[in-house]
């Protein structure tokens, strides 16, 4: 199988990060993306690398759409910067925002989603995310303030990290709980929906081992459905579009516009929202990839990395 492994710089440092790194695969299908966090081990990179396989060897399944609503995404900057990307071309009408990031406050986290609020009007949405930062108590305050700061939330994503917790903030709160966290890197993604612990299904293809295996997750979970990234480039994002093509429902925009995050791309006419959307498409990697290409001791850690994911995805 053929590989390519990218070094990508980030406008701006998102989930720690401020380089992204991973490794586009080739087989009979076409091309997809590995790009697990450096944090995961390879049992938790598994899943990952069952989706870049299933995606490079297996056509996806046929898409019940042709466009997909997006969210544009406001990393945890300062609030004029937070306006200028909301105010931004994209044309989308829902906004992610990030909050809780260590180091700043719940008064950062507002004026963030003010400026957020001010840039797109008062018909916008706005959801935030706080990546199961706050306990319960904490949540509950911030979730009031920061609805009150956007003129009533759609949702609010993975306010506490444990499921318990979940369900403890759904009932003190009027807003949305969406589920992400508790069901991508949880054991058993089913718990959000015994405990009644979330309104929103979050699924992001590579860590739930591919657009099939979403689906399966989507029905039987029984929420209504996000498909949102995993920070990839515009080769792993057309995996989660065609998640989100094929779902039966889509009543939410979609967390996939993130290429915007990237310096660059793997491809010539990156995945980005036009008049706030995705096109449903299955894009190639440029011919000339040398900006993005990974220096040689990268690419060996990678490939290190690979066969390692491998040897985890082969055993007992």
């Amino acid at each position: 199988m053929e590989t390519v492994t990218y070094s990508i710089p980030m406008r701006t440092r998102f989930r720690g990060i401020t380089t992204r790194e991973g490794m586009l695969l080739r087989g009979d299908a076409g091309w997809a993306e590995f790009s697990p966090f450096w944090d995961y081990d390879a049992a938790e990179s598994r899943p990952w690398l069952d989706a870049a396989l299933d995606s490079a060897e297996r056509p996806w399944p046929a898409p019940v759409r042709d466009r997909i609503p997006v969210n544009c995404t406001v990393p945890a900057v300062d609030a004029e910067r937070a306006y200028a990307i909301a105010s931004g071309d994209h044309g989308c009408r829902t906004a992610k925002v990030k909050v809780a990031e260590p180091g700043q406050t719940l008064a950062d986290d507002v004026a963030r989603v003010e400026a957020v609020r001010d840039a797109l009007g008062p018909d916008a949405r706005i959801r935030v995310d706080a990546n199961g930062a706050w306990d319960v108590d904490e949540a509950a305050v911030a979730i009031g303030a920061l609805d009150r700061a956007a003129n009533g939330l759609e949702y609010v994503e993975q306010p506490s990290a444990a499921v318990e917790d979940l369900a403890a903030v759904r009932k003190r709160v009027d807003v949305p709980i969406a589920a992400d966290e508790s069901i991508r890197r949880a054991a058993d993604p089913m718990r959000v929906k015994r405990l009644d612990a979330a309104d929103v299904a979050v699924l992001k293809v590579q860590p739930l081992g591919g657009v099939r295996a979403c689906l399966r997750i989507a029905e039987e979970i029984g929420l209504p459905v996000v498909v949102s990234s995993a920070l990839e480039t515009s080769i792993g994002i057309a995996a989660g579009v065609a998640l989100a093509a094929a779902l039966p429902e889509l009543p939410y925009a979609c967390g996939l516009a993130t290429t915007r995050l990237l310096t660059r791309d793997t491809v010539d006419d990156p995945l980005a929202p036009r008049d706030g959307a995705l096109p449903v498409v299955r894009p190639d990697p440029r011919t000339d990839l040398a900006d993005v290409r990974a220096d040689d001791e990268t690419a060996a850690r990678w490939d290190e990395r690979l066969t390692r994911v491998r040897t985890a995805a082969d055993g007992p």
